[in-house]
């Protein structure tokens, strides 16, 4: 079975909805992950400030995060050998190297209009306790 970690900064939620704005790229990888399990590949997102433990327990993503800092993440792995640190992969660099189809095109997932039944109360960011994520 192919496998899909993407290692992420410290953020309050992964699908991008939460804060002030919308985050395309966490949308987008959120419905990536979606896909990619539904064609076979476990796929996993870890992020920091709720799966510290991952970061630990990888010895390569350890050593990168105490060398290079958080400025390394997102950390990508596939078949667990980091294919890229920084950013995420693009769709299409996600279907070469899967060697799968995404249903989704570059920018697919920005929202245009704000999202019903989301209420953002904090403008700085997305605090854990006003229910946006």
């Amino acid at each position: 079975m192919k496998t899909f970690v993407v290692y992420e900064p410290a953020m309050c939620c992964p699908t991008g909805i939460c804060g002030v704005s919308v985050d395309s790229e966490l949308l987008r990888m959120s419905s990536v992950i979606q896909q990619l399990e539904k064609a076979g590949i476990k796929a996993e997102r870890f992020n920091l400030s709720s799966n510290p433990q991952a970061f630990i327990e990888n010895a390569e993503v350890n050593q990168l995060l105490m060398s290079k800092g958080v400025e390394v993440l997102p950390v990508t792995l596939i078949q667990g050998e980091v294919v890229e640190t920084g950013r995420y992969l693009s769709n299409t660099e996600l279907e070469e190297k899967l060697a799968v189809k995404l249903a989704l095109t570059e920018g697919s997932a920005t929202v245009k209009r704000p999202l019903r039944g989301f209420r953002l109360k904090n403008v700085s960011g997305c605090d854990p306790n006003s229910g946006c994520c």
